[in-house]
């Protein structure tokens, strides 16, 4: 056998071998590319939400996220810094994503509708997370009744005080909640004698500017024997502008939400009540709903009977779960008992 033979020989055989090796290497990239295809993919929701500066949308967001994760789903977070104009950007940028769905807790109602409209023409849903997007045909609204929050606040202060001098210190006049709240409690007093004798409404929810508004008050005697806030991070502000410039002096305070420092605040007598939400039910639910328009189902395969609300487009489909008026007789009840916050952070000295 001559040597160019063999060596014609050896070079057919490390081609066989070379070629084997590589139809085996194409078989197993193209199984792997196959199954990686028909791997369902789970939806993706894509949350807006216009500031995380506030205690109870950090929650919000937590349980939002943790039960639609358990359903599947993964979720895409854009923080506007409480900018609508920041809000309007990155929801344009999540449609671009193609998200399955998105979840909206807006800055300002009134200046997404243009954004919204664009969204939904994509054939991308939208729910509009407890402040109500005004002028679009959105798929859901989910929320805590926020007329029955200011009823609750109006009967609880009649229950607690025969004085009639009441001030409201409100959140953003943009937040459609705020509306909604003096709607309740408005109705709350009718025939009651009380005089709301001044409303504010602090722009960006700015704590500085409801401390300072309560410093001013008290500097020019002005007092009112009630406040009713906003939130409870609102009243919390009053009530340290009381402390440093009228220690001593009860005023009558509400607010909602029940954060931990409010909570604080009603067993140490600073606050008298506040308006407990139930948010992880209402953060639990908004996922499940997410992820059922996700999937491309209707709203109406939901487990709840749902309502409507007109938000000035028409009547819109929507859920709204009932508040609760928490003090100190039934703060363990509803608090403690439910998980919301611990018997040590609530009497922590």
């Amino acid at each position: 056998m001559s040597l160019r033979y063999k060596c014609f020989c050896i070079f057919i055989c490390l081609a066989m071998i070379l070629s084997l090796s590589c139809n085996k290497s194409e078989i197993v990239s193209s199984g792997k590319n196959a199954l990686e295809v028909e791997k369902k993919k789970g939806p993706v929701i894509g949350f807006s939400i216009d500031t995380l500066a506030i205690e109870r949308w950090q929650r919000d967001l937590d349980v939002f996220m943790g039960e639609a994760k358990e359903l599947g789903a993964d979720v895409i977070v854009q923080n506007a810094g409480n900018s609508v104009e920041e809000q309007n950007r990155q929801l344009l940028y999540l449609a671009g994503k193609n998200v399955d769905v998105i979840v909206i807790v807006a800055k300002d109602g009134v200046l997404l509708a243009d954004t919204i409209d664009k969204i939904l023409a994509k054939g991308i849903p939208v729910i509009s997370y407890d402040r109500l997007i005004l002028n679009a045909p959105i798929n859901l609204y989910i929320t805590i009744d926020s007329e029955q929050v200011g009823y609750l606040m109006g009967r609880g202060m009649l229950a607690r005080t025969p004085l009639k001098k009441w001030c409201c210190i409100l959140g953003p006049q943009e937040d459609y909640n705020m509306a909604m709240i003096m709607k309740g409690l408005e109705k709350s007093i009718v025939n009651t004698g009380v005089l709301l004798d001044s409303t504010y409404y602090i722009d960006g929810w700015n704590y500085d500017l409801s401390h300072q508004l309560m410093v001013n008050m008290i500097t020019e005697d002005k007092v009112p024997n009630v406040v009713v806030c906003g939130n409870d991070a609102v009243a919390d502000s009053v009530i340290l502008a009381l402390q440093t410039y009228k220690p001593g002096k009860h005023v009558f305070i509400c607010g909602q939400d029940a954060d931990i420092a409010a909570c604080q605040n009603i067993v140490h007598g600073l606050q008298d009540f506040t308006i407990y939400k139930p948010i992880t039910e209402l953060a639990k639910k908004a996922a499940q709903y997410a992820v059922l328009l996700a999937n491309g189902k209707d709203i109406a395969e939901g487990p709840e009977t749902l309502t409507t609300i007109d938000n000035g487009y028409g009547q819109i489909p929507a859920l709204m779960l009932a508040p609760e008026l928490v003090d100190k007789n039934n703060i363990d009840e509803v608090v403690i008992e439910s998980g919301f916050h611990t018997s040590g952070e609530v009497y922590r000295d």
